[in-house]
Order: structure tokens, then C-alpha cells, then sequence
């Protein structure tokens, strides 16, 4: 192939690139996140991966890398790269792709049953676009009990995650059956951990007046009935939840549940929790207040310049 026709073809290759990831915002113009390239980073707050193993060189398919490590920012979610500065070294690897050159195998973190790219984003880029279906690949697997959904957003996968960890939280509870309630939902990861967390607290309270150790399931039972639903009653009486838009009455619970402990450690442990439901109420209405009075006053200035 020619200099000239290897300039002329690379460099429409990154138009039509570029172009599909302009057309990609345009379609999502309402919800741009759901064209972002997921970060690792971010991932790995939500996941919390144990360990790492070295998995070594596989090949692997391209439509399961759906993410970067530190190139999130240059590509969307289907690797067409959203910026110019991409182009002299995008159309470099597209001309050893055209010349049949090989290149050195793309570095990768597996978490999740997902790859997430550490070096090599430009040839994963260039493989989507043309339309490649595997690579040879470098894994180290980031160990995750937790399988995502390929083509999923950061907040599909950890909506995947959420629902992954209340399935077994009902199920090495038995929860459920026990207090014939299904609605402990929450919106953020590492929430059941903490609720389990404040069962084994409150088991070591009553046990502290006990001669007999009282087994978990009673436990589960005495929290739920005398701590979670006292505290959800409150919550519902002053109608809190209408503050926390897309939030549940179970994060609602750990918010207030946290700031009673605060309260407690300053003012004693007999701070009820009824005052402290309404001290929490009023601590957020005046947060509101404050941000709605920023809001207008930043707008103001603006229509001032």
C-alpha cells in the first residue's frame, strides 16, 4: 500500500470513528452518561475486589471491554475516541492494522466477567471500528464473587451489585422469612454489610443481660422489631422521605440511625429518637433552604455580567 492511500484511508477511518461517537451523544443528548466509558476506578468502589491474580496472555472478545483504567475520558462506551487529539496516534495502529502488522498484545483488568483496559486503548479502539471480534490479551483478574452485564452503565452495574448483595443477605439471613419483610432495599453499595453489622451490635447488647447467649435469627428478629421499624415509624411521621428524592426508607434508616449515634456521644445516651428524627429533618430542610438561596443568588450574578 501507498504512503499517500495508507494517510487518505486511516484518516477517514478516524472520521467515521469520531463521527459514530458525535452521532452516539447526539442520540443520549438526554443522558450523556450512558455514553461514558466506564472508569475502574469507579468501578472498584462499588465491587471492592479482594485480590489480584495473574491470569496471563488469552485471547479474549472485544465486545466484553467496557472500560479504561485512565483513558476513560478519551473514548465512550463503545471505544470511538470523543476527541482530535486521539487522531496521529488513533491512525497509527489503524496503518499496522492495514499492513497486517502485529502489534503487542492490549493489557487488561478482568473484575466482574468484564475486561477494563490498562495499556492498549487506541487498538481496542480501532478493533471496534473495525469491526474485529478478539484479542490477544495480558489479564490480571481483580477476584469479585459478582458477575456483570456486558453494555451495562456504571449505575446499571451497580444496580447489578445491590441486587447481588440483598439476594444473599436474604438468603444466609433467611431475613425474609423470619420478619415476612421484603422491602429492605437501598440505593448504595456495602449497605448490607452494615446492616448485618448492626444486628451482631445489637445481639452483643442483649446478651450483655443474658445468662444464655440468644441465637442470630432471634437476633434478626429484635433488631428488626424493636430498633429498624421504630426508626422507619419516625421517618414516616415526619415525612422525611419527601427530602430524599430516589432515595428508600431503608437508607433513610441509616442516615437518621448515624445521626442519633452523633447525637447520643454529645448529649447522652438517653437522647430520644424521636428528637433526633426531628433534629435531623430540620438539619436537612435548612441544608435545602441554603442551596436553593445559592442557586438563585449564582443565577443572579450571572444575569448581572
Amino acid at each position: 500500500m501507498s504512503t499517500t492511500y495508507l494517510s487518505t484511508q486511516t484518516a477517514e477511518d478516524f472520521n467515521k470513528a469520531r463521527n459514530k461517537a458525535l452521532f452516539n451523544e447526539i442520540q443520549h443528548f438526554l443522558n450523556l452518561d450512558e455514553t461514558k466509558l466506564i472508569s475502574l476506578s469507579d468501578l472498584k468502589k462499588i465491587l471492592k475486589p479482594k485480590n489480584e491474580v495473574y491470569k496471563g496472555m488469552q485471547t479474549i472478545p472485544i465486545n466484553l471491554i467496557v472500560g479504561s483504567e485512565g483513558r476513560y475520558n478519551d473514548f465512550d462506551n463503545h471505544f470511538f475516541p470523543k476527541n482530535n487529539f486521539l487522531k496521529e496516534r488513533w491512525q497509527n495502529v489503524d496503518k499496522a492494522h492495514l499492513q497486517d502488522i502485529i502489534l503487542p498484545p492490549i493489557q487488561v483488568y478482568e473484575l466482574g466477567g468484564l475486561y477494563f483496559v490498562r495499556d492498549g486503548n487506541h487498538r481496542v479502539s480501532v478493533a471496534k471500528m473495525q469491526g474485529i471480534e478478539f484479542i490477544d490479551a495480558e489479564i490480571i483478574s481483580l477476584q469479585s464473587e459478582i458477575k456483570l452485564k456486558p453494555g451495562s452503565t456504571i449505575s446499571e452495574m451497580k444496580k447489578q451489585v445491590i441486587n447481588y448483595e440483598k439476594r444473599v443477605f436474604y438468603t444466609e439471613t433467611n431475613f425474609g422469612d423470619l420478619t415476612d419483610y421484603w422491602c429492605l432495599d437501598f440505593t448504595s453499595p456495602g449497605s448490607y454489610d452494615l446492616i448485618y453489622n448492626h444486628i451482631l451490635i445489637h445481639k452483643y447488647y442483649i446478651n450483655e443481660n443474658q445468662e444464655k447467649e440468644i441465637p442470630e435469627q432471634e437476633a434478626i428478629k429484635s433488631w428488626f422489631y424493636n430498633v429498624y421499624v421504630p426508626v422507619i415509624e419516625s421517618i414516616e411521621k415526619y415525612n422525611i422521605l419527601k427530602n430524599f428524592k430516589g432515595r428508600t426508607k431503608s437508607d433513610l434508616y441509616v442516615f437518621v440511625i448515624q445521626y442519633w449515634d452523633e447525637l447520643k456521644k454529645r448529649f447522652g445516651n438517653d437522647y430520644s429518637l424521636e428528637d433526633a428524627t426531628l433534629r435531623f429533618k430540620k438539619k436537612y430542610k435548612k441544608s435545602i433552604f441554603k442551596r436553593i438561596k445559592n442557586y438563585f443568588a449564582k443565577k443572579k450574578i450571572k444575569q448581572s455580567k
